[in-house]
């Protein structure tokens, strides 16, 4: 077989490969000979075919099918050769193809692109430190609380907080538009959920009263044809209903899961969450620098093949998490180039951090990592037993590990500064996008 390669682009690679035709021959005459011993040719019996006949039926077929197999084949004999490292499946473009003749055919397609991770010492990470203190404890009984808070009617003017029943009627330019009408709505004064002024233009009603409140859509409103323009919604109050919160009581924990009879107890649950949920902050975004770190230090090309699988996979992810009747790839491509080509990049430079430093993931940290999770139920062990059942889920905690190890094999090297924040600042989100 002789082969030969062609470098048409940083990336991209032209194969010429060509396949002696003895080989060609022996390929076409065993399906041949398959064909034979399974063939019905009527006025023969099974098996007694002549190869005269069989060649005359059933060649073209054979010759189709030795072909395709003799591409796939020789084309993987070639790149092993050459030492070469497909990115995806070659485009192939028969030369010549002819009985008794030799086969000739050019495969086109990207490799992976082969480099090395620098610049480690250059990554600057600000490392933070946090504690859950009493008053943070405090703060999240209360947020507790009030996600489950109930509504009880009040005789009273609505004030914020209150949640008021509604009727209203919206119109623009003295004519009613579509979705500004509505009845029996519930809305928590104060909440933000409708347009500025609307809400607060309820403030002081009461029952059985009616309002009219003028307001104006913002600029950017989602419907284009409202944006910007002044409308009128007459509104009445049908009830107005007061706040109140839980009692921190066995009731209220137990809604949480949580098998406690005592206050303290139940603090004690939450600090554990909380704590556990600071860890995962800070660990998150740690990561998130020393990925960004990595990306700038370390531009990488990518193959269009890789690039437009990771589209592919959003489109069907976005699909799956917005519904609708439309089909995946009638997203736009280019609505997902961006985190596709991070999440690529971010790929290739993980792998090879791992493979430059011969990283494997740590048995010890595997197992770290799954009583952490586990931690959060009520039967740890049992989940514990269930991950260590399941091969799939242990590969995907394997896979978790060896990214942690990249992380703390990059900052053994980076620039690393510690900083002492409070418990809200450390679980902030971070601006940047998480890396993938």
């Amino acid at each position: 077989m002789q082969v030969s390669v062609e470098n048409t682009s940083a990336l991209e690679r032209r194969m010429t490969i060509a396949v002696p035709a003895e080989r060609v021959e022996s390929e076409v005459n065993k399906r041949l000979q398959q064909t034979a011993r399974r063939a019905k040719v009527p006025g023969f019996r099974p098996g007694k075919v002549p190869m005269s006949v069989i060649r005359q039926r059933y060649e073209e077929a054979a010759r189709q099918e030795a072909f395709g197999d003799l591409v796939q084949s020789s084309f993987y004999e070639a790149v092993v050769e050459q030492k070469l490292n497909p990115a995806g499946a070659p485009s192939v473009e028969p030369k010549s193809f002819e009985k008794g003749g030799d086969l000739e055919f050019v495969a086109v397609f990207e490799v992976f692109p082969e480099f090395t991770v620098a610049g480690l010492e250059s990554i600057s990470v600000e490392r933070l430190s946090a504690e859950v203190a009493e008053s943070d404890l405090d703060n999240m009984l209360e947020v507790l609380r009030k996600q489950n808070v109930r509504f009880e009617a009040v005789e009273r003017a609505a004030q914020n907080d209150d949640q008021v029943t509604i009727d209203f009627v919206g119109k623009v330019d003295g004519e009613v538009f579509q979705g500004g009408s509505a009845k029996g709505t519930q809305l928590v004064l104060g909440s933000g959920r409708m347009i500025p002024g609307f809400e607060d233009g309820l403030v002081g009603a009461k029952a059985g009263e009616e309002r009219v409140v003028n307001v104006t859509f913002p600029e950017d409103y989602q419907n284009l044809e409202l944006a910007g323009k002044a409308a009128e919604f007459t509104i009445t109050v049908n009830a107005v209903a007061a706040p109140e919160l839980p009692e921190l009581n066995e009731a209220f924990f137990a809604q949480f899961g949580i098998k406690e009879s005592s206050l303290e107890g139940f603090r004690t649950e939450v600090r554990k969450n909380m704590e556990r949920e600071l860890r995962q902050a800070i660990k998150a975004k740690v990561k998130n620098q020393v990925m960004d770190g990595l990306l700038a230090a370390n531009p990488v090309e990518v193959p269009k093949a890789l690039l437009q699988n990771e589209v592919d996979r959003l489109r069907v992810q976005a699909v799956q998490q917005f519904g609708g009747n439309i089909k995946p790839d009638q997203l736009p491509a280019d609505l997902f180039e961006e985190q596709a080509k991070r999440r690529v990049v971010l790929g290739l430079i993980v792998a090879e951090v791992v493979r430059q430093f011969d990283l494997k993931p740590d048995d010890a940290k595997v197992r770290e990592v799954i009583e952490e999770m586990a931690s959060a139920y009520q039967e740890p062990e049992q989940v514990i037993a269930w991950y260590y059942k399941n091969d799939q889920q242990m590969n995907e905690v394997r896979s978790v590990v060896l990214e942690e190890q990249v992380v703390d094999t990059v900052l053994q090297k980076a620039t690393v500064t510690d900083k002492s924040v409070s418990y809200e600042d450390a679980v902030k989100p971070a601006q940047a996008p998480a890396a993938e």
